[in-house]
């Protein structure tokens, strides 16, 4: 990243402890995860061999 920006950032609380869980599934820091997830994200919909 060329620049960080900080934010305030307000989450329902069950959303809050999913994205925790995640991140701890992931062995990631719940930012990182928050990150990975945003980045994935924009770089659109993910190639799936499986669709139906």
């Amino acid at each position: 990243m060329d620049h960080e920006v900080r934010i305030t950032l307000r989450l329902p609380a069950n959303l809050h402890a999913w994205l925790v869980a995640q991140a701890a599934a992931n062995r990631r820091s719940l930012n990182s995860e928050i990150l990975h997830r945003l980045e994935t994200c924009r770089r659109g919909p993910a190639t799936n061999d499986e669709s139906p």
